[in-house]
């Protein structure tokens, strides 16, 4: 059930999502090889490009991702638009989110476009009509599970939420997430909070929909006393350092501090891991549109993706390989929801962790 559908998220990503990981089990996303040839992508109606002479302005773009990350991608993005002056805002999803619901109530929603972590935040956001529809020529080599069927928002790449593990404090690796509610992960694991992390807030919403695990899993780890910090850097710091032997945290994270040669591996366990699809999408009455619509076509597009693996993520584009150290969507299991239900079920969900674990 890929991600990043209204109803069928179950990224599933056995070719996932793709979208935003999380509840039952996955399957495997849809080709698009199934079109016949007289059905030629590149032949529907797909929006023209605008020259890069004609692009230009100023872009107001709000992420949750990394913040050399967002400079990386900023610099690529000038390269083919020279014009454009990009005015970046940076935090955890939450925190994004919250941002622009003060600027909704204040009149005016300041950002152009927006790239955070899960499709259940975007959901959220279309429902309120704060998205416009825009769908990108790129979109002809993204799966389709991965993209909102009105144009709202596409997933720009797979990142499934892993179990890290110190290898100087742990000497056999783990191959379930039970291992944290056993005694082995007494006073020993930590976690980002799901009311910063959007990823978090994503795994809350299926691992708590998922048979075997449910609120019960959590009242689990808090009985073994785990840590809950603010986002997932601060969960790869802290088990990298070795001050807490596992840690649940995103992939990429884990991988790009391994190869830095922190004593530190990733593990996929055998229930499956929930998947997020860091969607991207342009708000209704941009300042911009014309910028807008440039960002997201070269986030998609084979430039795009290839410096998204560069950086250290799966790309989400077809045939675009992902970087050394991580997994490709076929080569785990994942765990999925329905997307609606989750969105629906957000602020419950995390109103009960915060009771729970008084945060």
């Amino acid at each position: 059930m890929l991600l990043l559908k209204k109803g069928s998220i179950m990224v599933s990503l056995t070719a996932l999502l793709i979208v935003s990981g999380c509840g039952t089990s996955g399957q495997a996303p849809s080709t698009q090889g199934s079109q016949t040839p007289k059905q030629e992508p590149a032949k529907q109606e797909a929006p023209k490009t605008e020259p890069a002479a004609a692009i230009s302005g100023k872009l107001s773009f709000y992420t949750s991702q990394p913040e050399d990350d967002v400079t990386k991608l900023v610099a690529a993005f000038n390269k083919k638009y020279p014009d454009v002056k990009v005015e970046d805002f940076r935090s955890g999803t939450e925190e994004v989110t919250a941002k622009l619901q003060a600027e909704k109530q204040a009149g005016k929603v300041q950002a152009d476009v927006l790239l955070l972590a899960d499709a259940v935040t975007f959901e959220g956001l279309k429902k309120q009509g704060l998205l416009a529809s825009y769908k990108s020529p790129e979109l002809t080599k993204i799966p389709k599970d991965l993209v909102d069927a009105d144009g709202a928002y596409a997933g720009t790449k797979v990142m499934a939420t892993v179990l890290a593990v110190n290898t100087g404090k742990v000497k056999t690796l783990p191959t379930s997430w039970k291992t944290l509610t056993a005694a082995e992960g007494k006073d020993s694991v930590i976690m980002p909070s799901p009311l910063y992390s959007g990823a978090a807030a994503y795994n809350l919403g299926v691992f708590t929909r998922t048979d075997g695990f449910g609120w019960d899993y959590f009242k689990g780890l808090k009985t073994n006393h785990i840590s809950v910090v603010k986002g997932n850097g601060a969960v790869l710091n802290a088990v990298a350092a070795g001050e807490k032997p596992y840690g649940m945290v995103v992939d990429y994270l884990v991988a790009r501090e391994k190869a830095k040669g922190s004593p530190i591996e990733l593990v996929y366990p055998s229930e499956g891991v929930p998947v997020i699809t860091e969607p991207i999408g342009i708000l209704k009455n941009s300042a911009n549109e014309k910028a807008a619509q440039a960002f997201v076509d070269f986030v998609l597009s084979e430039d795009g993706q290839k410096l998204a693996s560069s950086i250290g993520y799966t790309p989400i584009r077809e045939g675009v390989a992902p970087p050394k150290g991580l997994k490709g969507l076929s080569e785990f299991k994942v765990l999925s929801s329905d997307i609606g239900k989750l969105a629906e079920a957000r602020e419950a969900d995390k109103k009960q962790f915060s009771q729970e674990f008084g945060q």
